[in-house]
């Protein structure tokens, strides 16, 4: 007699869903919808254009930040940064403008300034952790005061104001569009596909992944982690300054509470956005879905009175804990 069968074949298991993953895209899908109910105008091309051009700064740097945390860092100090980075541009620009005019070449030159700065302050925090070893957060808590107390003195307590007709020429920076897209949310883009390119696609990417994920098996793994390490911190401070760029034509003038609240927005885009707190993976898509989430929350907020635009913050706060408290009960399962 012939054997017979074992049996059915076992189906393939089934794929589970991560949550993980897919929570940011849901929860984004989600507060279109919401906010398609609450108010008509939501869905509006002026509206959805000024969420994203008005978001563009924080996502910029929030994706240097995703390299930053990826790799096992923290920096505090970006939004203190972008207020310094944007008053010693305006300082630069009225300095220049009775030499070279108002046009292009002032303009170039406070661009020219701006990554400088943001280079420079971005190696300081990066040569303080790596060279001197404090901890990242300490170093980026001390930069944030610094960099906020050297603009209030630059500004005398007050404001610094960029010339008028100087204003006037560099607005379209960031009201002109191309093809009836502004500049910010085109730079933002570009910015972000770029991080996307390095996080997946790069070395880099995968040595800041695995220099998160156990600085002592990357070194072995003769991965050169300070430099990394230096790098994110680098690339983070020169985003601030294409940022900053941006920013600056928006209001033309710079003070003690510009880029308030800056860095903890560009965190929690980061976290909401998968990428694991303590670093080893990161996901730059993630960080961009994130940046959304935050600046539909805070659009809705305007559009209804259901709760006060002013809690912004303290939602934010939440929801950074609420994702934290995600990632590690997603890792207890694991």
């Amino acid at each position: 007699m012939s054997a017979t069968a074992e049996g059915p074949a076992r189906s393939a298991p089934r794929r589970k869903i991560d949550f993980h993953v897919l929570g940011p895209i849901l929860a984004l899908a989600a507060l279109i919808v919401l906010g398609a109910l609450i108010n008509g105008n939501f869905l509006s091309y002026g509206n959805l254009s000024n969420v994203l051009s008005r978001s563009a700064f924080i996502g910029i740097i929030a994706v240097g930040m995703t390299f930053v945390i990826t790799a096992g860092g923290l920096d505090l100090s970006v939004g203190s940064m972008a207020a310094f980075i944007a008053g010693l541009m305006i300082l630069v620009m009225n300095a220049a403008m009775p030499a070279t005019g108002t046009g292009l070449a002032t303009v170039l030159i406070g661009m020219a300034a701006a990554l400088a700065a943001g280079l420079a302050a971005g190696l300081l925090n990066g040569l303080l952790v790596t060279r001197a070893g404090i901890e990242p957060f300490i170093v980026t808590l001390g930069t944030m005061g610094v960099y906020r107390s050297l603009v209030t003195w630059m500004a005398d307590g007050g404001t610094l104001s960029l010339d008028f007709d100087l204003r006037s020429f560099y607005g379209p920076v960031y009201y002109g569009t191309v093809a009836g897209i502004s500049w910010p949310i085109l730079v933002f883009a570009a910015v972000a596909v770029a991080g996307e390119i390095a996080m997946r696609r790069m070395p880099f990417g995968r040595h800041c992944a695995a220099i998160g994920a156990s600085e002592k098996v990357a070194r072995y793994s003769a991965v050169e982690v300070d430099r990394v390490r230096l790098a994110t911190y680098a690339a983070l401070g020169l985003l601030v300054g294409v940022a900053t760029i941006m920013y600056v034509p928006r209001l033309g003038s710079a003070s003690a509470s510009t880029g308030l609240l800056w860095e903890l927005e560009a965190i929690a885009a980061v976290i909401i956005g998968g990428t694991v707190l303590k670093g080893g993976s990161g996901r730059i898509w993630g960080t961009v879905v994130g940046v959304l989430i935050l600046s539909l929350i805070g659009n809705i907020l305007n559009l209804t009175d259901v709760v006060s635009p002013y809690l912004n913050g303290a939602i934010q706060g939440g929801i950074i804990i609420l994702a934290v408290l995600m990632q590690r009960g997603s890792t207890a399962r694991e």
